[in-house]
């Protein structure tokens, strides 16, 4: 039986969309761009910060990424701000992990959002302790898809990477749980395809939070 359940944030436990293209067309604004479509960012989110504002410049014709590193900054700074703007977690969301709470489910979250900004994300959906643990992006944790954050939830948790399950919606996800050695959920409510998932080798791919609790 699965001893724990390690959650990606963005596209898994909440809607994010619309507050990472808020915060990123504000920052290609201070630098003289256009907003970007908000539909781009599902495609664009996904491997941190960094690599957001690339994809966000090279959009904007910034092929020499002049501003990535102020760009990246400024990202930072201005999601902490305001980490909350337009996030709502999914439709049946609370309700599995209350369900999953209930059977002594160590709960987890490993992002590649900035630590902080994940922290008061995930902590402002669900309250204050109501994960186990929570590791965001930061110089001690390679991101992902490097395990490092999964398994130290694992650690964390006394538990091994088998008894994990993780669950996220992007490649990221599904080759951040196998390199773990953990049984791999791929979710369709988030921002990628099916398609993306079988072909990084999802365990399980499922269209609703519930369907989480058949999963022993």
């Amino acid at each position: 039986m699965f001893k724990a359940y390690i959650f990606d944030l963005d596209g898994t436990l909440a809607d994010t969309v619309e507050s990472i293209a808020y915060v990123a067309n504000t920052v290609l604004g201070e630098f003289g761009y256009r907003p970007l479509p908000t539909e781009k960012f599902y495609n664009y989110c996904g491997e941190g910060g960094r690599k957001l504002m690339e994809r966000c410049l090279r959009d904007c014709k910034d092929d020499q990424l002049a501003h990535l590193d102020e760009g990246e900054r400024r990202y930072t700074e201005v999601f902490a701000q305001n980490p909350l703007y337009r996030v709502v977690p999914y439709e049946g969301m609370i309700e599995t992990l209350d369900a999953l709470k209930r059977r002594d489910i160590r709960l987890a979250v490993c992002t590649n959002k900035p630590h902080q900004a994940a922290v008061e994300t995930v902590e402002g959906i669900f309250g204050r302790g109501y994960f186990d643990g929570i590791q965001g992006q930061c110089d001690s944790v390679r991101r992902k898809p490097a395990p490092d954050g999964p398994l130290a939830m694992a650690r964390l948790f006394g538990v091994s990477p088998e008894e994990c399950v993780y669950v996220g919606d992007t490649w990221t996800d599904m080759q951040t749980g196998k390199a773990a050695g953990m049984y791999t959920v791929g979710v369709l409510w988030g921002f990628r395809t099916r398609k993306e998932l079988e072909e990084n080798h999802a365990d399980r791919i499922i269209s609703h939070p519930k369907e989480l609790l058949n999963i022993l």
